[in-house]
């Protein structure tokens, strides 16, 4: 797996808007779009476009399924792990307050975050 930083906040400030640059690699879209979906949906749900249950509601909309890891070693399985299980395709990892997406083998994401444990992921349906 090879980390690379994806900034692409359109005047590249650093906030926090992971679930937005996660949702805008997995999806091929620029930020503007990806926030304006992750907005309208945390409207629609009456929550925050950052929460996991709108940005996984996106992603769902566009094809996105959600699995769960297993829980025997919750701390010991990172981003690297799951690269090494999953080289390609695309994937958004839910740490735990934090998101990134992986796509074909590279972590894309404003830090490297590929030493943190996940608890979940995403992935397209037929994808894995």
């Amino acid at each position: 797996m090879v980390f690379e930083m994806f900034m692409n906040n359109p005047v590249g400030r650093r906030v926090g808007d992971c679930a937005v640059r996660a949702v805008s690699k997995a999806l091929d879209t620029d930020w503007e779009t990806a926030y304006t979906m992750l907005c309208a949906n945390g409207f629609l749900m009456g929550d925050m476009p950052s929460s996991d249950s709108v940005w996984g509601a996106t992603l769902r909309q566009h094809g996105f399924i959600r699995e769960s890891l297993p829980d025997d070693c919750p701390d010991c399985y990172n981003a690297v792990d799951f690269a090494e299980e999953h080289p390609e395709g695309v994937y958004v990892l839910g740490f735990g307050g934090h998101t990134a997406c992986l796509k074909d083998n590279i972590l894309y994401d404003a830090w490297d975050s590929s030493r943190e444990p996940i608890q979940f992921f995403w992935h397209k349906k037929g994808e894995e």
